[in-house]
């Protein structure tokens, strides 16, 4: 096979609005699931940041030996494109996709050395936060009064072939980075009080929001489509509400006819407990739900924290106009009382369709999880 007839690689992005949202955590379990399955996944690049969570994450991945540069005789750590290229894996992780390279490698940006990667026919993982798309870096620094000095191009995320949104409410991330989670104690306290305000926090994660609604919009809208169709077209907006259920697939089909049906775009939301491990097999099936949503044409958010509030928030920043929910298993006693998390839902969301859907099958055991339906 030459070189022409080599398929170019697949390229995902894990973004955020900001560090410490767990964009390199998503990835790597879904890596380590895909390894499992018998991909062949080697780390290109990892920077855990000294984050023990994360590291325990990669155990188990074939890592690439770095390229040593050195500066001014400082060495310096690099991602080895040459051995990435020889080595050809199914799938290779970039952790910090707007990196610049020290002298010496095959280019100034880590993004190019990634481009060359797909270019031959490897799949590429990748992670990066909001602020350092070129074409938001006079908006960040509007918002943030830090100019962004390390960008990428904005083509590399409009024709990514998925883009993950991973999620965290200013508030939780604020409270991460408070417990050392994110930065070392002595970094903690400057963190706060100027990058990571709450308003800045806020502004970002809206940026990102909206810079994935709009690939998604991009990806449904023909190019010649007339501009007095677009209102008609995203007049509706749907997002179904996955928790690793057994009919989470099942909800990601009925989401995506009503979605069709209505002409407008298709969200898929999960949504992880913050300080809760998700039960043995959750992961697997929320994994398989996103991979049909992509397959449909869907924009996936991952959030971590409160079902209700998260997916009440979700929908009043994304404008969505139906919500496609499973039933809930509560005690019957607590749905008279209006205590689930459905009655929340629909008590606290306004001028929004919500669709309950019945699981046929109902929740087992083994894969109880503190999902959206509750």
């Amino acid at each position: 096979m030459t070189a022409d007839d080599r398929r170019r690689g697949r390229l995902k992005v894990f973004l955020g609005a900001a560090a410490g949202v767990g964009k390199t955590f998503a990835m790597l379990g879904e890596a380590r699931d895909l390894k499992a399955a018998g991909v062949d996944v080697v780390i290109g690049y990892l920077e855990p940041h000294g984050r023990r969570a994360t590291e325990d994450r990669s155990a188990g991945l074939e890592v690439a030996p770095r390229r040593i540069a050195r500066v001014q005789g400082r060495p310096f750590t690099e991602m080895d494109t040459d051995w990435l290229l020889q080595r050809r894996p199914h799938l290779c992780l970039v952790d910090e996709l707007a990196h610049s390279n020290h002298l010496g490698g095959r280019h100034a940006k880590r993004w190019q050395d990634v481009e060359e990667l797909l270019d031959a026919g490897i799949d590429v993982f990748t992670t990066v936060n909001i602020q350092h798309l070129e074409s938001l870096n006079d908006k960040v620094y509007e918002i943030t009064g830090v100019r962004v000095r390390e960008t990428f191009p904005d083509r590399l995320l409009h024709e990514a072939d998925e883009v993950v949104l991973v999620d965290l409410p200013p508030d939780a991330l604020r409270e991460r980075i408070a417990q050392g989670r994110v930065y070392a104690p002595d970094k903690v306290r400057s963190a706060l009080t100027n990058f990571f305000r709450t308003d800045n926090l806020m502004a970002l994660r809206t940026l990102a929001l909206r810079e994935v609604a709009e690939q998604e919009e991009r990806h449904l809208l023909d190019p010649g489509q007339a501009k007095d169709e677009l209102a008609k077209t995203l007049s509706e907006r749907v997002m179904v509400c996955i928790d690793g259920r057994p009919n989470s697939i099942e909800l990601v089909r009925r989401a995506a006819r009503l979605a069709r049906r209505a002409g407008g775009p298709l969200y898929v939301l999960h949504i992880e407990p913050e300080n809760e491990r998700e039960p043995e097999g959750v992961h697997e099936v929320v994994e398989a739900a996103e991979r049909l949503g992509y397959q449909l044409g869907a924009a996936v958010l991952r959030r971590v924290g409160d079902v209700a509030e998260t997916v009440v928030s979700a929908a009043e920043e994304l404008g969505i106009t139906q919500i496609v929910l499973g039933e809930s298993h509560r005690p019957r006693w607590r749905e008279l009382v209006g205590q689930s998390i459905i009655a929340r839902i629909l008590r606290e969301t306004d001028g929004v369709d919500v669709h309950i859907i019945a699981d046929k099958r109902g929740r087992p055991a083994s894969t109880a999880t503190s999902g959206p339906s509750d």
